[in-house]
């Protein structure tokens, strides 16, 4: 009993203390957002209360020439970032306006680290639809296509339901609607030992390509480039302790936009890869089927992001939609 009763006793003592032995300090070596910036890319600020503005990482193609043309505005999955979207662009651009982003504190955007915000917290999902509804209003854009691959499908939808007129379509490509996981009150989330926790999962997450990979209905198809692109947020400093900010409140975020779907009135096309091993095709299709305006489209052979797998066959679909 006595030996049961240490073993507790140092278990117990390893599970408060130990996570104290994950340094809290950002990662060393890395450089700002503009010195890794590709030749497409661009920046704008956009105002967020409590900070001097955050910047936004951003692409875009203007091919549309015709008054009427539609703008189509882009929005990528947990994890991924604008550079998702470049095998699609140009195909769009033959059709409209076309702008993707970053959200924060993905790819390129602002990575505000606690010291830098005094308001609202800027890793919310709330902040995602502020940012994004500022985002249009800088780029000058009154009304859109919003197209969301996973979570920024769920992002779309939520900015549909809160901002309806500025929101013309939805294009929800494998879209993260029934997502079962518990969450938790803010008095677990910011208990130390469960931050500085988030913080060696984001380093782990954010480090790797599991993420990407599992993506992939093959992932030998995934080419150096397109690895490298993904991975850009690890080149710019403080990425570590922004998404370890934004993994915490993620615990304390639930996805609920499945009671909502019947509240959209715009039209919408549901994008299905059959592959998809992230987000059950069927649950795309239960999503879809509880959308008053959905049109299903499924891609075979394809996994979780078929815009970068199967670009051809999302631009196909989307062309023949709108």
């Amino acid at each position: 009993m006595i030996i049961l009763g240490s073993l507790f006793t140092l278990g117990l003592l390893v599970l408060l203390l130990g996570p104290f032995l994950i340094s809290s300090q950002p990662l060393k070596g890395l450089e700002s957002a503009q010195a890794v910036a590709t030749e497409e890319s661009r920046f704008v600020t956009i105002p967020f209360a409590g900070t001097d503005g955050l910047k936004l990482h951003y692409l875009e193609a203007d091919g549309g020439s015709e008054a009427d043309a539609p703008t189509f505005v882009l929005l990528h999955g947990f994890t991924f970032n604008a550079y998702t979207w470049n095998e699609l662009l140009p195909g769009l651009a033959e059709h409209g306006r076309v702008v993707a982003h970053d959200q924060v504190p993905y790819g390129l955007s602002a990575k505000p680290t606690r010291d830098e915000w005094s308001g609202p917290n800027p890793f919310t999902k709330e902040a995602a639809l502020t940012h994004l509804l500022a985002f249009l209003d800088a780029r000058g854009i009154d009304q859109a296509i919003l197209v969301g691959n996973s979570s920024g499908a769920t992002l779309a939808m939520e900015a549909a339901l809160e901002a309806p007129e500025r929101v013309s379509g939805l294009v929800l490509i494998n879209p993260w609607v029934y997502v079962d996981r518990p969450s938790f009150p803010d008095a677990v989330t910011q208990l130390p030992q469960i931050r500085r926790l988030n913080l060696l999962l984001a380093r782990q997450l954010g480090s790797r390509g599991t993420l990407l990979d599992l993506s992939y209905h093959d992932p030998q198809a995934i080419s150096d480039e397109r690895r490298a692109l993904t991975m850009i947020h690890t080149r710019v400093e403080n990425w570590d302790l922004a998404w370890g900010e934004l993994f915490v409140r993620a615990m304390a975020s639930p996805v609920d936009v499945s009671a909502h779907l019947g509240e959209l009135t715009q039209p919408s096309l549901v994008i299905i890869g059959e592959e998809d091993r992230v987000v059950p095709p069927e649950d795309s299709r239960r999503a879809a089927q509880a959308l008053p305006h959905a049109t299903v489209a499924t891609i075979p052979g394809c996994g979780h992001v078929p815009q970068e797998e199967c670009p051809d066959a999302v631009l196909e679909a989307v062309v023949e939609w709108f």
